[in-house]
């Protein structure tokens, strides 16, 4: 059996501020939008753009409604399990997203995130429990969540809109590093090594492990392109043949574990 991974970990203070950065990123985007823009189709199953945004606002203020809420007894879940369980829950969270969008003004519903967010996740002691669809988590890990949410839905206002969202440099770098280690979960070993520079080396597969030397299955790709692939927004195949994608070995091709992220 591989040798398990040590778990990553974050400063709540870099996360919470990385939240708030990549947040108001979003908002600058959103307010770009007529209502023709916030209409039309993204690539999400059939939401448009404002329920998108709505989502993201509710992915934020989130975090308010769990510290309102008791703390569970025990922690159950972390960072990496959060990220292999979120697809179950795929449905409830396209309802209350549709609703969402449906009864909010997207302006204030922004401001209002951020400002909520900011006033309570800023004193919220990072081992505090809460009760979160997925499982009870840390508040520490789950603002870890909030940026990848934050930074994944941004790359998907920009490819539904045509206006670029800008990526807070913290924000990417905690998103890239919760989906290589998501990704080493699904896949223990130590065959392959995945390089994401500047942000995150991992090994992963099952197979003989490398200890020394130039590693003979290697998989490199930029930032972006990794989320892409660790989100299904983008296949292996087109990843090779178009992105900056470079995969070398008899065991590098990583389509059998991806996406890692629903």
């Amino acid at each position: 059996m591989p040798p398990r991974a040590r778990a990553r970990s974050y400063d709540p203070a870099k996360t919470r501020t990385a939240v708030i950065a990549q947040l108001r990123l979003v908002r600058k985007a959103a307010e770009e939008l007529d209502e023709t823009g916030l209409d039309a189709p993204t690539r999400l199953g059939g939401w448009t753009v404002r329920e998108l945004v709505a989502h993201l606002a509710m992915a934020v203020t989130s975090v308010v409604r769990l510290l309102e809420r008791p703390a569970p007894p025990a922690r159950e879940v972390t960072v990496t399990g959060w990220a292999a369980a979120l697809a179950a829950h795929s449905g409830p969270i396209d309802e209350e997203t549709r609703a969402l969008a449906a009864g909010e003004d997207l302006g204030e519903l922004l401001e209002r995130a951020e400002a909520r967010f900011a006033e309570t996740a800023s004193v919220a002691p990072g081992d505090r429990l809460l009760a979160t669809r997925v499982g009870a988590m840390r508040v520490e890990d789950y603002l870890v969540t909030r940026c990848v949410e934050l930074v994944v839905h941004a790359d998907d206002l920009t490819a539904a809109t045509g206006v670029p969202v800008r990526h807070d440099r913290q924000a990417l770098a905690t998103t890239v590093r919760v989906l290589a280690d998501a990704l080493a979960a699904k896949a223990p070993g130590g065959s392959v090594e995945l390089r994401i520079p500047p942000f995150a080396v991992v090994q992963c597969v099952e197979g003989p492990r490398h200890t020394r030397g130039t590693p003979p299955n290697v998989v490199e790709t930029d930032p972006l392109t990794w989320i892409r692939l660790a989100t299904g927004r983008l296949t292996w195949a087109d990843a090779l043949d178009s992105a900056p994608l470079t995969a070398s070995g008899d065991r590098a091709d990583l389509s059998a574990h991806l996406p890692v992220l629903g």
